[in-house]
């Protein structure tokens, strides 16, 4: 029984150390508003690829016209969308004032990703000295644009990333799309100045200098998260990029429903392992491991199962630093504390997707929005 009490405090120890890092995230990870105003502010293109967002561009691009900032362009870029999303960009743009250019998207090419085709076009459309990519499924305070180009500024960076405020709605949201926020929040060592690049693709802001040394979109064309992709070739080219907390200025429903997040989730995870087969399983199983045995430990114990006295302080203790890690997460993002008690259920349903993500891509098969997500990738 002394393994089972040893494994058990190395459970114990591993959820310390995360905790010790969420807790230091909590002033290591900056806030996008807390950097000081600049005396002038630079143009900035907005670029917004939008396909099949009907439900979502008119709230995304009345919120970037609502922007405080002296100057800037928005450009909408319809991506071959099957839905009124056309018609309700023409509406849009006609009431702008002149305000809003809409661009329809030319054929994807062979070997291009959609969004990533769509986003070269509107980079070549742009005609200002900062470019910001977000999403249509995005709504932004009126000062987001002046503070991200602040914080640019202030950061030395060449390209500027945020984690949106991830809005939920269904269960089936509320219990997985949380894990995003809990990851960045537990696992990213923000206190380091070299950690590993990190960027979300809801909101990123390039110097346009820095877009067109590392190849833009161009570079990352197949790759299927591309914004981890981006950041990567700013950091490899040692152009400066920067992460901050943006929940208080940007917003974003990613998914709408469990099928919609389940599916969206299966498209990014295993590329996020750059198709690291074991490693990826590794991961996993150790996640599923760390939030799901403490508490069958606990349970067991209760039903008057055979456990080991010394299992049970430590279990408890395991469980007690998860709780903290994702209370942490939850406040700092805005996300629903009631799916907090629930944290191993988010991990066993999110190790589900992760294994059909495994499938989706070693299989070669999987759709977002009507189109393949598999195409051959560069295993740089």
């Amino acid at each position: 029984m002394s393994f089972f009490v040893s494994h058990e405090w190395s459970l114990a120890v591993f959820m310390a150390v995360l905790a010790g890092i969420s807790l230091t995230n909590l002033v290591a990870m900056r806030r996008l508003g807390r950097h000081p105003p600049l005396s002038k502010y630079p143009a900035v293109s907005i670029l917004v690829p939008a396909r099949d967002e009907e439900r979502n561009i008119e709230a995304c691009v009345e919120s970037l016209l609502r922007q405080d900032y002296p100057q800037f362009e928005v450009i909408v870029l319809d991506d071959d969308s099957h839905d009124g999303t056309w018609a309700l960009l023409q509406e849009i743009a006609a009431r702008s004032g002149g305000r809003v250019r809409v661009l329809a998207g030319e054929p994807v090419p062979a070997g291009w990703l959609g969004k990533h085709w769509a986003c070269h076009q509107l980079a070549q459309a742009a005609q200002s000295e900062l470019l910001l990519f977000t999403d249509a499924d995005t709504v932004h305070h009126p000062l987001a644009l002046r503070d991200a180009v602040g914080a640019l500024h202030a950061e030395g960076a060449g390209v500027l990333s945020v984690l949106p405020r991830q809005a939920v709605g269904s269960w089936g949201e509320r219990l997985v799309i949380p894990v995003l926020a809990w990851v960045i929040h537990t696992f990213v060592l923000f206190i380091l100045p070299r950690r590993i690049p990190t960027a979300v693709g809801q909101f990123m802001l390039f110097r346009r200098g820095t877009y067109e040394a590392v190849g833009g979109h161009a570079a990352i064309r197949s790759e299927v998260v591309d914004d981890l992709a981006l950041a990567r070739n700013v950091h490899r080219a040692g152009l400066g990029w920067a992460f901050l907390d943006g929940s208080g200025r940007v917003t974003t429903r990613m998914y709408q429903g469990w099928n919609e997040a389940a599916r969206g989730l299966a498209k990014n995870l295993f590329p996020v392992f750059r198709y690291n087969v074991p490693l990826y399983l590794f991961v996993w199983t150790w996640l599923l491991w760390l939030a799901c045995q403490p508490p069958l430990v606990l349970i067991l114990n209760a039903v008057g199962g055979r456990v080991a006295e010394g299992m049970i302080v430590p279990a408890a203790a395991t469980i007690g630093l998860s709780l903290v890690t994702w209370v942490l997460s939850a406040v700092r993002f805005r996300l629903p504390l009631a799916q907090v008690l629930l944290y191993p259920v988010t991990i066993l349903l999110v190790f589900g997707i992760a294994l059909r993500s495994l499938l989706w891509h070693l299989r070669g098969r999987g759709t977002w929005k009507g189109r393949q997500i598999h195409v051959e990738h560069d295993p740089r």
